[in-house]
């Protein structure tokens, strides 16, 4: 394809994602949103309620630290899928600069963007870096196993850092969910795993012609 090709007609559908990465996304998305629900429960006692979900305060606060070891391997699993796909291009800068543009649907006077765009790759790198603080801070204060490996003091502060890596998680989380739903025809990537060829062709046009050109989807 050239810049002066027709945009691909609405039925004509590219894939976008395999099976695999799409019940890869799925287990790591379910396991965030059960997260997000169970940690909230036991963070302020307003909302101890939603522990009833769970069974419980003593089931939630059980199974709470097992349900984020899941999302940290879910994650490690997408993060090994599209790291190389989120690397920085210099594309990407001139997609930030020019916010008004995106929301406006005139993507077609930027660079041609490939697989994911730069708001995509923030989000991939924000949830990468904040997934590991996750992980981490919720061993230190995993007492059933991890007791004796440090301070109280330690503990207090993971406390702390692991309730704002949390809070911070869901915003970019709601983002991302946001940013899915606004943009029409993304849900159909997760859902159905394909897009149509006039999405492509709007919003990742490069990426379009290189998957033409012979290039798998992940």
């Amino acid at each position: 394809m050239s810049n002066a090709d027709p945009t691909p007609e609405a039925s004509y559908r590219v894939t976008r994602y395999t099976t695999a990465a799409r019940l890869n996304h799925l287990v790591t998305a379910g396991s965030l949103v059960l997260l997000a629900v169970s940690g909230m429960a036991l963070f302020h006692p307003s909302l101890f309620f939603l522990t009833g979900l769970f069974g419980g305060g003593a089931m939630a606060r059980e199974i709470h630290p097992w349900i984020g070891v899941v999302l940290f391997f879910g994650f490690f699993g997408l993060f090994f899928r599209f790291w190389r796909a989120n690397l920085p291009e210099r594309g990407d800068g001139e997609w930030l600069r020019n916010g008004g543009a995106v929301l406006g649907g005139h993507e077609e006077k930027l660079t041609e963007i490939g697989r994911y765009n730069a708001g995509q790759k923030l989000v991939f790198w924000s949830m990468s870096l904040l997934i590991v603080v996750l992980i981490v801070s919720g061993l230190t204060i995993w007492d059933e196993y991890f007791a004796a490996w440090t301070s109280i003091p330690t503990k207090r502060i993971a406390v702390l850092v692991h309730a704002v890596a949390a809070i911070v998680a869901i915003c970019v989380w709601i983002i991302h969910l946001y940013a899915a739903i606004w943009v029409r025809g993304t849900m159909d990537a997760m859902t159905k795993g394909s897009v149509t060829g006039g999405w492509a062709w709007r919003h990742h046009r490069r990426w379009l012609r290189e998957t033409i050109g012979g290039k798998s989807a992940g």
